[in-house]
Order: C-alpha cells, then sequence, then structure tokens
C-alpha cells in the first residue's frame, strides 16, 4: 500500500530550485557517454557510473564540466549489490536526488559460441550484468524516486533502459546476450506498470546496429550487411542518435506515454517485401 511521507523540510524545497540529475550506468564510453554528454547539453547535473578507474572516463567529465553543469564519477559494478548500494549512497550525498536513471551498461558474451556449445559460465555473467544488475538498481532508485516524488511533487522523474533489437532478434551465436535483453523488455513493462501509480514513467530504447566499441570486432560482417539493405537506413547508427533519443525522453516530450519502446535501428524493425 502506499505510505505518504510529507516533510515541510526545506531541504527537499531547496532541491527543487537545482538542476535536474541523471545517473547513467555503463557511461565511460560508447553510448552512455554520449547519453550523458547530450543530458549535460539539456542541463542536467550527471553522474557517470562504470566499472573502470576515474581516469578513464576523464574525457566525458572534462566535457560535461566544460558545459558549466557538475559530473561525478562512481566506480562501481551494477552486478554487485554493494555497489548499487554505494551508487545510491554517492549520489544522495553528492545530488540529494535523482531525475533520470538510464540503465545503460551491459556487456557482449566473451566468446560467440552456438547456444548448442554455450557454457553456463557466460550465461551467468551476461545475465548478471545486463539484466540482474539494471533490475535491483532500479528497485533502488524506484523507491528513492518514490519518496522524492511525495515530497517534491513538481519533479518529474523517469527511469530510461537501453535494450537493443536482440530483444526479439534471434542470434544462436549469442543466445545469453539476446535473452538478456529480451528480459529487459519485459523489466520496463513491470516497472511502468508498478511505478505509474508515483507518476514515474519508464521507457525502453531499442538500439539497432550501433558503431562502439562492443561492434568493432564484428564490423566487417555488419559492413556487408547494411550494404546490403539489412536496413532501410543503410548506415552505421551512432552513438549520439540514441542520446538524442534519451534526451527527447528526458525533457519530457512524452508524458502520456509509459513502457513504451523506441526503436532507434535505421528501421530495422520494419517488415518489408
Amino acid at each position: 500500500m502506499k505510505k505518504s511521507v510529507k516533510t515541510t523540510s526545506s531541504s527537499y524545497t531547496d532541491k527543487l530550485r537545482e538542476r535536474p540529475v541523471a545517473l547513467i550506468t555503463g557511461a565511460a564510453r560508447g553510448i552512455g557517454a554520449a547519453i550523458a554528454l547530450e543530458l549535460a547539453k539539456s542541463s542536467f547535473d550527471v553522474a557517470v557510473n562504470d566499472i573502470c578507474d576515474e581516469e578513464r572516463a576523464m574525457p566525458v567529465l572534462n566535457e560535461i564540466r566544460g558545459l558549466g553543469v557538475k559530473a561525478i564519477f562512481i566506480k562501481a559494478d551494477i552486478s554487485k549489490a554493494e555497489d548499487r548500494n554505494l551508487i545510491l549512497a554517492k549520489l544522495k550525498r553528492e545530488f540529494g536526488r535523482i531525475d533520470i536513471l538510464v540503465n545503460n551498461a551491459g556487456i557482449a558474451p566473451k566468446v560467440r559460441a552456438d547456444i548448442l556449445e554455450a557454457s553456463e559460465e557466460s550465461f551467468d555473467r551476461v545475465m548478471t550484468v545486463n539484466l540482474k544488475g539494471p533490475y535491483f538498481l532500479t528497485q533502488l532508485v524506484a523507491r528513492w524516486m518514490i519518496e522524492l516524488k511525495q515530497n517534491m511533487s513538481d519533479v518529474d522523474l523517469k527511469i530510461i533502459n537501453i535494450a537493443s533489437i536482440s530483444s526479439y532478434t534471434s542470434s544462436p551465436s549469442r543466445g545469453e546476450y539476446c535473452i538478456s535483453k529480451a528480459g529487459v523488455s519485459m523489466m520496463t513493462k513491470l516497472y511502468a506498470d508498478r511505478l505509474s501509480e508515483y507518476g514515474i514513467n519508464v521507457y525502453e530504447i531499442r538500439p539497432g546496429i550501433i558503431l562502439t566499441p562492443m561492434t568493432e570486432p564484428v564490423k566487417e560482417k555488419y559492413d556487408k550487411l547494411i550494404s546490403e539493405g539489412i536496413t532501410p537506413i543503410k548506415r552505421w547508427g551512432k552513438p549520439e542518435d540514441l542520446a538524442k533519443a534519451v534526451a527527447a525522453i528526458a525533457k519530457g516530450y512524452f508524458p502520456f506515454s509509459t513502457g513504451e519502446v523506441f526503436n532507434v535501428d535505421g528501421g530495422f524493425h520494419l517488415r518489408t517485401l
């Protein structure tokens, strides 16, 4: 049952006068870094999370800070409960609020193995990072968002999950990845349903073939597929394409949508004859 905890503390009122805050996981490079930068351009303070050392994230942190907003780095592994708690503690200490959670962190299998040969170790590794991590990080953040919403009624809080065309596209050489992203798609529906009573909307973005460090090893394969027309828009997607979609949601352009899926895939999802 929904429990209302109202307060007249000036701390909440003070927070309303500050910039909104976005947490982006897996944001030291690639799609996550592009999202962090785009949200900074939209006047969000930004928390960049990744498992690497802060030095590796300095290029994006410096670029964000150059825009005149606050940026912090949180080194944490979202697959570990203690690290998820660390993320929340640092956000509360540094900002005192969170307005946008972008679940972007994800990994590919170390080896693309046929599902008839793939190992349990690989399955567990991918599922823990790609699904268990964001599922329980969202649980933590959502609880805090509910508290914030009850005390700061004017805030516009959102959760954005980065899934994949692999949510529905069969790739038998990386089955664990496909299943993890299908799980993220269901996670979007579940949290959209559960959080609707609090006015917290949840969205999903499905990237297509995006040029990132994760896809560079198979660039030649996808170059050929794109040239042959696997996507109606015949080019690689860019991290910036995803970032612009996230920014549009974060700015509140879809207030009457929740559980919605935004395809950023060059038209891959179209069925054509």
